[in-house]
């Protein structure tokens, strides 16, 4: 078996997969399931340390989504300064205050009631990480040349979840933290013209005790329907 050739005038590489039997499948497609169940959002962080080599890890993960013509238009921006995180927290609750008072309509804020939120986010500086993902809208050739990128919202939204699942399969909590506008973190993070931050994820173990909303996910007849 040949294990590369040429195919619309690209290199192709043998994919290797290994096929399971049945009972496996079942069992291992089952255990996942079993394991992502207990994610929870969580909003009470730990401060003690993660290696950051976990936190490379998770984001290697994140970063093999597909994404579109393969563009792969993301950067994961890792904050562990604790005077950044500051900077970061207080910005978020100025613009978190303002959408409280004025953005959110009433029925908006009567959904978050369960969740027991508000303005104020200390997990920005507690969470020893703070991961924020930035996508980009184009990206520029070795002659500094503009050039497209694709579903760029889908390709970043994907690697996005992929990082939760990361972060929870690592043993960790986070919580998507999407303070709106976000353009203080692209200034903070002094990020180029062409990035835009997508989402902030605090990264870490949780507060011992934390509690979180006793919420209940839709059932799978809520949330699927098959064509036999």
């Amino acid at each position: 078996m040949e294990k590369s050739k040429t195919i619309a005038g690209h290199k192709h590489i043998l994919y290797d997969h290994k096929k399971m039997d049945i009972q496996e499948l079942t069992q291992r497609s089952l255990e996942f399931y079993d394991l992502m169940d207990q994610r929870r959002s969580v909003r009470t962080f730990s401060t003690e340390d993660i290696p950051s080599q976990v936190i490379e890890n998770i984001i290697k993960t994140a970063s093999t989504a597909p994404s579109g013509a393969h563009k792969q238009p993301w950067t994961f921006c890792v904050v562990s300064n604790p005077d950044l995180k500051k900077k970061i927290r207080e910005s978020a609750e100025a613009e978190e205050q303002k959408s409280y008072e004025k953005r959110m309509s009433e029925r908006w804020k009567e959904d978050l009631k369960p969740l027991a939120t508000d303005a104020n986010k200390p997990f920005l500086e507690e969470a020893p990480y703070l991961i924020v993902i930035c996508k980009k809208a184009y990206d520029f050739d070795q002659e500094g040349n503009k050039v497209n990128n694709y579903y760029v919202n889908e390709s970043v939204g994907i690697a996005a979840g992929m990082l939760i699942t990361a972060i929870h399969n690592a043993g960790l909590v986070t919580l998507t933290h999407t303070p709106s506008p976000m353009n203080f973190l692209t200034d903070l993070l002094e990020r180029p013209k062409h990035e835009r931050a997508f989402l902030l994820l605090p990264v870490g173990y949780p507060k011992d005790p934390t509690y979180v909303p006793a919420l209940k996910r839709k059932s799978l007849e809520e949330i699927a329907v098959f064509y036999g």
